[in-house]
């Protein structure tokens, strides 16, 4: 099947190729106003109740929750004195009222809470129009040129500034990652292949990678919310797993060719092998990415979006565009050598470094196994006291306004006036009569004496809608915190009335909560398909555990890693952070998915080679070094490839993209050089013959169904070419 795909791509090549110049144009000018259609957070459960009461609060107290908190400071003059009110109220009072829906300042309000320690310094609960978080963003857009006041220093912050200021930043910082990693990758293609023009070809992969997700990105957006952050994954799976496969393919058609077959067989040839294990290999890292989509929260749902987009495109590209690009290049793709050498004959069978290398991990086996396991564990130990917190501010550079904002309200003001855990009642009865009056202020008494929590009081009354806010120490998003609002909730309400908890604490509960409830489903999902479309990639019942099995020490000993660096703080001036103490629950499971994805494409890159060998040998310890040898190379550098633009990206100021930039980098490296080389060469080893089996019923279903090329010409084993 893929050899005569191959050969058809061949006959085809011109106009395949004038449909994807086609496509990067159309898509290229479509996707290019994908940042105008995202969402800047969407880490919450839609559905849960937490933000049930945060639609009932914008409905009945609109000025409850403020959606800006805008600091105004001056270094000479206080609040007290009239002019600083006056430039204060008169830029408010300006404000058109189709954006801004009300606010809250100090001189209406009279609360202490919103003048800071030497009274330089005030803030503005401002809200604004809109319904959902990007209407609300629109209207901040609208109005931010013209919230700060002449002569004074204005500092503009909470949800939605700080939102809009972290998708500028991302985008800044997506582009600047680009700009950096795309000389450097052309420079590492040119020392793999030694040649400018098959330098090229990977990249074009990636970039026809990037414009056609991004164009679905945008058309997603129109139908359903999608999170800023998704382009993060977006940009850089799409460029590193499509210099991936390109890489594959690029260096499996120069092998053909040096093995003699002409330009025809030999893109049939690197369908039939290459391109098989592309297919593979993208089908379950987008599988993996996929299994997001389970869990409710926008910011999981987009990653998989953008993820399974971009895995796809890139395998499409690399199985179309690319050979038919390579189609029309023939022997021209070893144009324009960096230098010009006598051709190096290739290395005989049972020759070579890796096939030597190999045999050395397999001759001492267990030593090798108990030491990278022991290595991985290890590293794995500090995930063990991993502490979740919520995304806010501290996400953005200390110089960003948001920032600025959250560590004035931290350290400058006494308190913040506008934080409480809320019960939202939805009444039988208007909340003024006397006797559901009664029923409330008996609920607020029953929720104040609650452990843990230090006061509760009516808040709010507006017809059959009421606020009751519970007034408690420490921080918000605590394991304290989370265990009074569970306390909370099981206090009964009044009789006929139904709560909704809202608040910072509310939602960090709820989130965890949903994360919890979908994780096991999301990991059976992921185990059951992984072993599915790796059964029938190998025909082995046990290549699947084996490669689920060391998937899952890999992951554990990066989160470990990710815990000791951005939880506890190590590194964080190498790496210019801030450490918050703890990580934001989303990442974890986002991370995983996409590590366990991408774990499996080296799996089945070198699995592959080892298979195809077995199948010519019928000698597991010959065809392991063998393949090793053939593909060893080729899969180090894809991995030392890939992680460019994934430390580019390490480079964000957004704390979360930094997280997911370094922590990618660490997996990629860990997983190749010691899950995949070390841990999984001895282990091969260690199941021997036992690696390929399966039972009857299984290997003939295999035999029938299996994802292998069963009409590739028959060829005598030729020596293993050097290099790519």
């Amino acid at each position: 099947m893929f050899e005569r795909f191959g050969r058809l791509l061949h006959r085809r090549r011109k106009p395949l190729l004038m449909l994807t110049v086609l496509f990067a144009v159309l898509s290229g000018a479509y996707g290019a106003g994908v940042f105008g259609s995202l969402t800047p957070l969407g880490f919450q459960d839609p559905g849960s109740d937490s933000v049930r009461a945060a639609h009932i609060a914008e409905k009945a107290f609109p000025q409850r929750t403020p959606d800006a908190v805008i600091v105004y400071r001056d270094k000479d003059r206080t609040v007290d004195d009239p002019s600083f009110r006056q430039a204060v109220v008169r830029q408010l009072e300006s404000l058109p009222t189709s954006e801004v829906t009300g606010y809250l300042d100090f001189w209406t309000t009279k609360m202490p809470a919103q003048v800071s320690h030497g009274r330089h310094a005030t803030y503005v609960a401002l809200n604004l129009h809109g319904s959902t978080e990007k209407a609300k963003e629109d209207a901040y857009e609208a109005v931010k040129d013209k919230i700060p006041a002449p002569g004074l220093q204005t500092l503009q912050g909470g949800t939605v500034p700080t939102g809009h200021q972290a998708s500028a930043k991302i985008e800044h910082d997506l582009r600047t990652a680009e700009i950096i990693s795309a000389p450097v990758l052309f420079l590492l293609l040119l020392v793999v292949f030694g040649g400018l023009a098959a330098a090229f070809l990977p990249l074009i992969v990636g970039v026809l990678s990037i414009l056609g997700s991004m164009a679905v990105l945008r058309t997603i957006a129109n139908i359903t919310d999608v999170s800023v952050f998704s382009m993060s994954l977006v940009t850089i799976l799409g460029l590193a797993v499509a210099i991936d496969y390109g890489l594959l393919i690029v260096s499996r058609y120069r092998e053909e060719l040096a093995a003699g077959h002409t330009g025809e067989e030999a893109i049939g040839r690197t369908l039939a092998t290459a391109g098989r294990t592309v297919m593979v290999s993208g089908t379950t890292v987008a599988a993996a990415l996929a299994g997001l989509t389970l869990f409710p929260s926008t910011f999981l749902k987009s990653m998989s979006y953008g993820g399974v987009a971009a895995v796809l495109l890139a395998v499409l590209f690399s199985l179309v565009a690319l050979p038919a690009l390579l189609a029309v290049m023939g022997p021209k793709v070893n144009a324009f050598p960096l230098r010009r050498r006598k051709a190096t004959p290739p290395t005989a069978a049972g020759e070579g470094a890796w096939y030597r290398f190999g045999h050395g991990l397999m001759r001492r086996r267990w030593f090798v196994v108990v030491g990278a396991v022991g290595l991985l564990l290890t590293l794995a130990l500090p995930f063990s006291r991993i502490e979740f917190g919520s995304i806010n501010a501290q996400q953005l550079p200390s110089t960003s306004e948001g920032r600025q904002v959250f560590n004035a309200m931290e350290h400058d003001f006494d308190g913040d006036a506008v934080k409480s855990i809320d019960s939202l009642l939805v009444l039988k009865s208007d909340g003024t009569s006397k006797e559901q009056g009664a029923a409330l202020k008996a609920y607020a008494e029953r929720l104040g004496a609650t452990e843990g929590a230090t006061g509760a009081r009516i808040s709010g009354m507006e017809g059959t809608t009421a606020r009751v806010s519970v007034t408690f120490d420490g921080n918000p998003v605590s394991t304290h915190a989370r265990d009074l609002v569970n306390r909370l909730k099981d206090v009964p309400e009044p009789p006929g009335a139904r709560a909704y908890f809202g608040g910072e604490s509310a939602v960090y509960d709820d989130t965890l909560d949903a994360l919890g409830e979908t994780l096991p489903w999301m990991l059976l999902y992921i185990a059951v398909m992984t072993y599915i479309l790796l059964f029938l990639a190998f025909g082995s019942v046990l290549l699947p555990l084996k490669a689920i099995a060391m998937n899952m020490l890999s992951l554990t000993a990066t989160f470990g890693v990710l815990v000791w660096i951005f939880q506890d703080g190590h590194l964080h001036h190498l790496l210019g952070f801030d450490p918050t103490g703890n990580i934001e629950p989303n990442m974890p499971i986002m991370l995983f998915a996409l590590i366990f994805g991408l774990s499996m494409d080296y799996e089945v890159f070198l699995v592959s080679r080892m298979r195809e060998q077995y199948d010519k040998q019928g000698d597991s310890t010959e065809a392991v070094a063998t393949g090793l040898q053939s593909i060893g190379r080729l899969v180090v550098s894809a991995a030392v490839l890939m992680c460019v633009p994934l430390a580019a990206i390490g480079m964000s100021d957004v704390l979360t993209i930094k997280l997911f930039g370094v922590g990618m980098v660490f997996a990629v490296l860990a997983d190749v050089l010691v899950v995949r080389v070390l841990l999984g060469t001895a282990v091969m080893r260690l199941l021997g013959r036992a690696a390929w089996w399966a039972p009857g019923p299984l290997a003939r279903f295999y035999d029938r169904f299996g994802i292998k090329e069963g009409d590739l010409p028959a060829e005598a084993d030729k020596p293993v070419p050097v290099g790519v």
